[in-house]
């Protein structure tokens, strides 16, 4: 019989972010889906979409291990292909503690590199969802080390999320070995109610440095700003909440994405790619 005491993620008044991990550990199965327009040099539109299915399990009231799987689909503009591909999933867990008026996290987690698909399926797989990027990189293994804070105080929740993002080349004939990558990102929220909440992310992915190709000269490395790899963007979105019993609620929510700027992705993609989310989060 468990003798520890659960913190309830399905409070109201702790707001859940759209790029950010949650501050809480609980038995969560989370299903979402992101749609981001892009185009070609033709001007042709068309939607690429990702699905994330996800799941943590409160172990104690500290730790909880969590698993995600990810199915991708790029609808071709024009003439061109489409693809499909499924994720490199994702295995790891999350701790978690209160601080005062203060939650702290720190989740480790690693892809597993058995995704499938190819350049056009990842690029596409990313603007719909930069801060699940290391899921589409399918040709990495990619560890996730991230810490986050957050403050809840009557409705209002204010999160910082740093990550770190080192990955090795396991397949493909890429011409680096290894990357690494950060990541900052603040959620602001706030519930109107008890049933509806409202929250803003930002986040910025920054790319630290790239190994050189195998047959560089030793120790050669080349700064990842090169190539266009700096991503900005920003969510905004609109939460429910509904409560299915004594520990359980469901919480589902629509969010839009804008990139400002500063990623270019073999030029496929749209200047300032937008996408729409559709979030079903379920704690118990």
């Amino acid at each position: 019989m468990r003798t520890f005491s659960r913190l309830a993620s399905a409070e109201p008044e702790v707001s859940l972010p759209w790029q950010l991990r949650p501050v809480t550990t609980s038995n969560l199965a989370r299903v979402d889906t992101a749609l981001a327009a892009f185009a070609d040099d033709n001007g042709n539109l068309d939607v690429a979409s990702s699905t994330i299915v996800g799941a943590s399990y409160q172990l104690t009231s500290e730790w909880a291990p969590l698993l995600r799987l990810g199915f991708v689909g790029n609808n071709a503009p024009g003439a061109a292909l489409d693809g499909y591909a499924f994720a490199n999933p994702v295995a790891g867990a999350t701790y978690t503690r209160p601080l005062g008026g203060y939650r702290f996290a720190v989740t480790l987690a690693t892809t597993l590199p058995i995704g499938t698909g190819n350049a056009k399926t990842t690029d596409a797989s990313v603007t719909a969802r930069p801060a699940d990027g290391a899921m589409f990189d399918v040709d990495y293994l990619t560890e996730i080390a991230g810490a986050d804070i957050a403050y809840v105080h009557r409705g209002f929740t204010a999160q910082g999320e740093a990550t770190l993002l080192p990955a090795l080349r396991v397949r493909g004939g890429g011409s680096d070995r290894f990357r690494t990558d950060a990541a900052l990102a603040l959620h602001l929220g706030y519930f109107i109610g008890s049933h509806v909440s409202l929250g803003t992310d930002l986040r910025y992915q920054l790319a630290l440095v790239e190994a050189a190709p195998l047959d560089a000269m030793p120790g050669t490395q080349t700064p990842l700003s090169a190539r266009g790899d700096n991503a900005l963007t920003a969510s905004l979105g609109v939460r429910l909440h509904f409560r299915t019993g004594a520990l359980a609620a469901i919480h589902p929510g629509l969010s839009v994405s804008r990139g400002l700027g500063g990623r270019s992705l073999d030029q496929l993609l749209i200047d300032r790619p937008t996408a729409v989310q559709i979030d079903v989060p379920v704690t118990f």
